[in-house]
C-alpha cells in the first residue's frame, strides 16, 4: 500500500462553482494507483468542496442562488465582517457544504457516477488562490 500526498492550487474567478475534476483526475493518473481512496481537503474557511452534477449548468446556478438566499450578504445579520460583507456568509456556506470529500479509486479511475464532478465552491465575491491537500491511499 502507498500513501501519496500533494497540494493543488486553483485560481477561482470569484463566487461560484469551479469544476476541478479534470485536474484531480490528471493528478490521480500520474500516481499509478489502481485501487484505493482519494481524499481532498480544502485549506480555507470561505470555500468548500462538492461532488455535484456536471452536465447541466442550471444545477450550478440553482445551487449558487440557493446558498445566496440561505446565507445572504446582509451586514445587519452578522457581527463578523473583517473582510467585508461577504465574509460571514462565506463561512456559513462553507460550514453547510464542507471542506473534505473522499472518492474511491477503482481500476485507476475516480469512482464518480456518470454525471458527477468535483467542484471547488468559492463563496467570496472576488477571485482567490485556493489550495487543496490531496491524500491517496492505495495500491
Amino acid at each position: 500500500m502507498r500513501n501519496v500526498t500533494a497540494m493543488l492550487s486553483f485560481r477561482t474567478p470569484g463566487r461560484g462553482l469551479l469544476e476541478i475534476t479534470g485536474e484531480v483526475r490528471d493528478w490521480l493518473e500520474a500516481q499509478k494507483v489502481t485501487t484505493g481512496l482519494l481524499t481532498l481537503f480544502c485549506r480555507h474557511t470561505s470555500a468548500s468542496l462538492l461532488i455535484q452534477e456536471n452536465a447541466a449548468r442550471a444545477v450550478r446556478r440553482d445551487l449558487e442562488r440557493y446558498f445566496a438566499a440561505l446565507a445572504p450578504e446582509d451586514p445587519a445579520r452578522y457581527e463578523h465582517n473583517d473582510e467585508g460583507p461577504d465574509d460571514m456568509p462565506a463561512h456559513l456556506r462553507t460550514a453547510l457544504t464542507g471542506v473534505q470529500v473522499s472518492i474511491p479509486v477503482s481500476g485507476g479511475l475516480l469512482a464518480l457516477g456518470t454525471w458527477q464532478g468535483i467542484y471547488l465552491f468559492e463563496h467570496r465575491e472576488r477571485a482567490h488562490q485556493r489550495q487543496l491537500a490531496l491524500h491517496l491511499f492505495g495500491a
